[in-house]
């Protein structure tokens, strides 16, 4: 699968912001207009408020889907867009592109940590979600009490708190829960 347009890579935190996850199959022959087709709604997508970014992802090859991935603000900001005539008449307009949906997955939350390119696999339970968030955040805590606590020990509590807050942030989202996601796909996928 090749990239061709991924807007805001950071992974949302649970704070009410909506990953919607969309595969098509399309026919051979017709990966172009589908293409034009896809990018258009995409694009459409984009101008609607509270739409975060957009990426588009083509098939690998032979049977392999097409994915399409909206984020938005919020659940509403995707219902709007969702239910607008712009996304319907994006749809009405795709006769002789030959393309199917044929998964559809909604994140949100921290289950975006979780969930594996590719895959329409639900997102693991809530409790195992905590327990893997818990095994990330443990060990960051404990370095950051040793030895970024000290460097911060003279600034005032909020200030300090909003440095602490945007490290432990920026390690969980790239280094700590991409790892402990790797470390437990087994047990989370059981």
């Amino acid at each position: 699968m090749t990239a061709v347009s991924l807007e805001h890579t950071t992974v949302p935190a649970d704070t009410g912001e909506v990953t919607l996850l969309i595969a098509r199959r399309v026919e051979p022959g017709h990966e172009a207009s589908f293409e034009r087709w896809a990018k258009g709604i995409l694009e459409s997508a984009a101008a609607f408020p509270g739409h975060l970014g957009y990426g588009f992802f083509r098939s690998s090859g032979g049977d392999a889907p097409w994915f399409l991935v909206h984020r938005f603000r919020d659940t509403e900001a995707c219902r709007t867009w969702q239910e607008s005539p712009e996304r319907a008449a994006w749809f009405a307009d795709c006769d002789g592109h030959h393309h199917t949906e044929i998964a559809r997955r909604t994140l949100t939350g921290m289950e975006t940590w979780f969930a594996k390119p590719g895959s329409t696999r639900p997102a693991p339970p809530r409790w195992k979600m905590a327990i893997s968030a818990t095994l990330a955040i443990y060990p960051l805590s404990v370095l950051g009490g040793l030895f970024l606590t000290p460097h911060l020990a003279a600034l005032p509590l909020l200030l300090s708190s909003a440095v602490m807050a945007c490290v432990f942030n920026v390690l969980m989202t790239y280094a700590a829960m991409p790892a402990v996601s790797r470390l437990l796909r087994g047990w989370l996928a059981s």
